[in-house]
């Protein structure tokens, strides 16, 4: 079998094991399509013959394929179980295609096309085979077809001779709070560096993320009777409001891109007695973002001076930090990339990524993990798609890290 063909075989099977994450849910995995999913996985890997494979209560996989090579560095690789809920169907029916320049219809019963000039970045694929969803459900190439390069990498690395040690973690729930790579036992992942395979399209390599941190403000208030309500009622809507209007309009993800940050304020609660109000905190600069989570103490503070009955109360959670300081701090995984890239005749395209990875959870643990492509467009969406030839070209990036690395001292 080649390798696009065990490549698209692998992600084929994958795909079809409903593995949504539930936000909703406090369970780690959230969802138990993600536990099916790693015993299939374990079971795979013992086959092949790796080493110290672990599947634990949390679908955590872990294991080692032992090389040859004790100068070598000890590389990780890791990908993610879940994919996401937008609210589409959890079951995906992946299907190829012949992209001959037309748009392609995925779904000729519920009349969902992939069209062309609203996503004018297939064209660069004239002639390529393209794997979609059938347009009721993501495609989850994030993060499927970054576990089946993984796989087939572990089934088809040569003699040990050839390789150092590569150790492997599939982890669930990224798409929550990347609660899986927080979960993870680092003694069940020992390794110098390691590489999250996640979404992005060919040639991306994330040298950077976001500073992300999630705040909970709860805004207590005095409820009355209209009749009786003159300079006794305080309404915690409006409490909200007014913290709301303490914050720039045009500093929120949409209108800004590129490195700068933002508030989000995703959800508000609220009835006559209180009001809870979720706000997101994005920045790549650590200055700024503790900047950023100073104002919300500072705001929290004028508003409760503005309603002395009332009273306001608010949590900082920081979420994940920026991957760029630890990867500068220990550039041998992005020095491997780099060789790796031009030894496969693939354009590396470094990312400011506005949003996290696996990575930066386990960067901040101590383990440098710098993110490179599955090849996939869209992600998140019903028109998510993975042209076959960067599908493979992740593979290759990937092969040819573990081959550079042996030979590296």
């Amino acid at each position: 079998m080649d390798i696009s063909r065990e490549l698209t075989a692998r992600f084929f099977r994958y795909a079809v094991i409903e593995s949504q994450s539930d936000s909703t849910s406090t369970r780690l995995p959230s969802s138990p399509g993600q536990l099916s999913l790693a015993h299939l996985l374990a079971e795979e890997l013992r086959q092949m013959g790796v080493g110290d494979v672990v599947v634990d209560g949390h679908a955590i996989v872990t294991g080692v394929r032992r090389g040859g090579r004790p100068n070598a560095p000890r590389i990780g690789f890791v990908a993610h179980l879940d994919t996401a809920d937008i609210g589409l169907s959890p079951t995906v029916r992946p299907q190829m295609h012949r992209f001959t320049g037309g748009d392609i219809c995925l779904n000729s019963e519920h009349s969902i096309w992939l069209r062309v000039d609203e996503h004018p970045e297939i064209r660069q694929w004239l002639d390529s085979d393209i794997i979609t969803s059938d347009g009721t459900s993501v495609l989850g190439a994030d993060n499927k077809a970054a576990i089946a390069v993984i796989m087939t990498l572990l089934a088809q690395l040569g003699e040990p001779e050839t390789h150092g040690d590569i150790v492997v973690a599939f982890v669930p729930d990224e798409e929550i709070g990347l609660r899986g790579a927080k979960a993870l036992n680092l003694e069940r992942f020992p390794c110098d560096f390691a590489y999250t395979i996640d979404c992005c399209e060919l040639g991306e390599v994330v040298i950077e993320n976001f500073n992300a941190a999630s705040c909970e403000i709860i805004f207590e208030g005095v409820s009355a009777h209209p009749m009786s309500a003159k300079g006794r009622l305080v309404n915690p809507i409006l409490m909200a409001h007014d913290f709301i209007a303490h914050f720039d309009r045009m500093d929120a993800p949409e209108h800004t891109d590129g490195r700068d940050g933002f508030f989000w304020m995703t959800n508000l609660a609220a009835n006559d007695s209180s009001a809870t109000l979720q706000v997101l905190i994005r920045d790549f600069d650590s200055a700024r973002f503790k900047s950023r989570k100073q104002k919300i103490a500072t705001v929290a503070g004028a508003v409760s001076e503005r309603y002395p009955s009332g009273t306001v109360r608010y949590r900082v959670t920081d979420a994940y930090h920026n991957v760029g300081p630890r990867l500068s701090s220990d550039p041998r995984s992005l020095d491997l990339v780099r060789s790796a890239f031009d030894s496969v005749g693939v354009e590396p395209k470094f990312l400011s990524m506005r949003g996290g990875t696996d990575g930066a959870v386990l960067s901040e643990r101590g383990i440098p993990t710098l993110n490179i492509f599955t090849g996939a467009y869209n992600f998140h969406s019903r028109y998510e798609f993975l042209p076959v030839p960067a599908f493979v070209k992740s593979f290759e990036v990937a092969a040819m890290i573990c081959r550079l690395a042996a030979d590296s001292r």
